[in-house]
């Protein structure tokens, strides 16, 4: 059974024993009060049964998942003969990768070495054994389990207070993974980032004037500066951002406006909608439609004025980042209109002020915060873009405020460094959490910076 069918078969019995424990809990009822004898709603009880039917067994089976390929592999690698045991890690590794590609059916090469087949032929059977015997494990254990805790159904089961508890638990779990993950990447970069800082001096990195993290990787070899300068990149994220809050912020806001304020339900309904389906196209297609369509107008607009625009350009890529982030500043900034009470609208209509002087005059100053706060949230949403930079923008880290230039961004850099046959210990490899690290403190502080303008929105009104 793949993991796959076995999902679907717990979901399924977990289902049935929502129902099984639901009627358990009709037919242990008083019959002359009726389910008004029970402590908890019959709905409880089935959804105590479902979880103590699907959670033991999904426990299960994500555990035997995760070793699963370690144990296969270690029995495997124990058949195997001794002068292939006896290699070194590395070169060990590489043969058991061969044979894992045997298994999935992924053949490189025609000679297949006999004993490699045999291994393969062994993996096969142990993983069909393990998936079956997993499949025989978790369902067990489910019904089993389904069945004690239905025959414990009782009218005096505190089966509200369990579902709660269970759920608290799984919610706080979760929480608890969200934090540990985000302490990961964190303590990850920054270890990385001391690596790269022992190498090259902090403030060579914060205050240099050039970016070229092309090392050396012979002696011989020739055109490798090694230049860590982080601010043209910086300079350059943000020129592309600017570019783009001067398209998204006037277009998102008084978008935000005109449908708050001025708009029908019925074209309401009909435009909000379509405006925010612009967040939800792959960026890519927006690097597309940058790369084929805005910079070419952008660079032949140029030339009729006389203006050397390069092919790759800063202005291309903030317009279309731009209209990408329109949707994001409109509908925050329409959430933080429509909070604001009518009986100030009201209060400026009745002391004799007009539609428009309402709404700049008192709607607008009072959403504010909330309006401020969202266009902080876009900004980050900017900084963090890759493909339209990568496919509007280049790759060039150009000191330079001419957004008719090519420029660079740090979420480009980073994906740079990252690809090819350098060494992962090299500072141009390291480079990119440097990079990665300073980008996530900026952000940061655009986030709180946000959320600390919010919450003092929210508080106004509260």
């Amino acid at each position: 059974m793949t993991p796959l069918t076995l999902l679907i078969t717990l979901l399924v019995l977990s289902s049935a024993a929502f129902y099984l424990g639901r009627r358990r809990a009709f037919a242990v009822a008083d019959p002359q009060k009726g389910i008004q004898s029970l402590h908890s709603r019959p709905s409880y009880y089935g959804l105590l049964t479902a979880l103590w039917c699907g959670l033991p067994s999904l426990l299960l089976f994500g555990v035997w998942l995760t070793f699963e390929n370690t144990i296969i592999t270690n029995l495997v690698v124990a058949d195997l003969p001794e002068q292939v045991r006896t290699l070194s890690p590395d070169r060990l590794s590489l043969v058991v990768n061969d044979i894992q590609n045997l298994v999935s059916g992924n053949i490189v090469s025609g000679e297949i070495n006999p004993s490699m087949q045999a291994a393969a032929d062994r993996y096969r059977n142990i993983q069909a054994t393990s998936s079956a015997a997993l499949a025989v494990v978790a369902l067990s254990l489910a019904i089993v389990v389904a069945l004690a805790v239905r025959r414990r159904i009782r009218p005096t089961l505190r089966a509200r207070n369990q579902v709660e508890l269970v759920i608290k638990i799984i919610l706080v779990l979760c929480s608890t993974i969200a934090i540990f993950t985000t302490i990961g990447i964190v303590l990850s970069v920054l270890y990385e980032a001391i690596r790269f800082f022992q190498i090259i001096p902090i403030t060579d990195f914060l205050f240099g004037l050039e970016w070229s993290p092309q090392m050396a990787i012979r002696a011989d070899q020739v055109g490798s500066s090694g230049a860590f300068g982080a601010i043209p990149v910086f300079l350059g994220t943000a020129l592309i951002s600017a570019i783009a809050m001067v398209v998204a912020v006037p277009i998102g806001l008084m978008s935000a406006i005109y449908l708050s304020e001025y708009a029908n339900k019925k074209f309401r309904a009909v435009a909000k909608p379509l405006m925010e389906i612009l967040a939800g196209i792959p960026t890519v297609v927006y690097g597309f439609f940058a790369a084929l369509t805005v910079a070419p107008f952008i660079r032949n607009t140029g030339g009729v004025f006389g203006l050397d625009v390069s092919s790759e350009s800063a202005l291309a890529a903030g317009l279309v980042m731009g209209i990408m982030i329109i949707p994001f500043v409109s509908s925050l900034s329409d959430d933080v209109i429509n909070a604001v009470p009518q009986a100030l609208r009201d209060g400026a209509l009745g002391l004799g002020a007009t539609h428009s002087e309402t709404i700049t005059q008192i709607v607008v100053p009072a959403a504010l915060p909330g309006i401020v706060g969202g266009v902080l949230l876009a900004v980050s949403r900017a900084i963090g873009e890759t493909m339209i930079v990568v496919m509007a923008a280049g790759l060039a880290a150009n000191l330079t405020a001419n957004p008719l230039q090519a420029v660079t961004t740090v979420t480009v850099q980073i994906v740079t460094l990252l690809v090819g046959d350098q060494e992962f210990d090299s500072p141009k490899t390291l480079a990119a959490f440097a990079l990665g690290l300073l980008l996530f403190i900026v952000t940061l502080i655009l986030n709180v910076i946000a959320l600390y303008v919010v919450r003092k929105y929210r508080e106004q009104y509260e």
